[in-house]
């Protein structure tokens, strides 16, 4: 079956095509999240043009999960070369949580360390549009563009 997930954001959505194929168990914890309400009011809370968009964190800090980990799902067939994929992020090997990012361009040293569950198929231009904000470099800036919800949708 394929899933298509939709962030719905206050600048307009993004649409996902979810990689149940090569990574079924992260879409499937992603999708879970995602149908408990998780993302709800969640922010873009670090946003690198020219790298990537992330999201995910409650905590809107950057170290904020839900509570458990998956495993890392890389695959040779899947690879960071080109704009738009979904990956989630992590702290290591198989750390994966509710924190996911978008890339804007290809981003080959990501390969080997993070499990891509997707790729944008309508939106990047919403994606490219998020306002950019690091809370590394700047912890009191205001809050990041919201996710309203994310929906997941079965088709076939």
């Amino acid at each position: 079956k394929e899933y298509i997930a939709t962030i719905k954001t206050d600048k307009g959505d993004i649409e996902i095509e979810l990689f149940t194929d090569t990574a079924p168990v992260n879409v499937n914890s992603f999708a879970f999240l995602a149908q408990q309400g998780w993302y709800e009011d969640v922010t873009f809370h670090r946003v690198l043009p020219g790298f990537v968009a992330q999201g995910g964190d409650p905590t809107g800090t950057g170290v904020g999960f839900p509570g458990y980990q998956c495993s890392d799902e890389v695959v040779a067939s899947r690879t960071f070369d080109e704009p738009g994929l979904v990956s989630l992020a992590n702290s290591g090997p198989n750390t994966n949580g509710s924190q996911f990012f978008i890339t804007y361009d290809a981003t080959p040293q990501l390969n080997e360390g993070f499990t891509i569950i997707g790729r944008v198929i309508n939106g990047m231009n919403v994606a490219e549009s998020l306002q950019p904000r690091d809370p590394q470099q700047n912890p009191d800036a205001g809050p990041g563009d919201k996710i309203i919800n994310i929906t997941i949708e079965e088709k076939g």
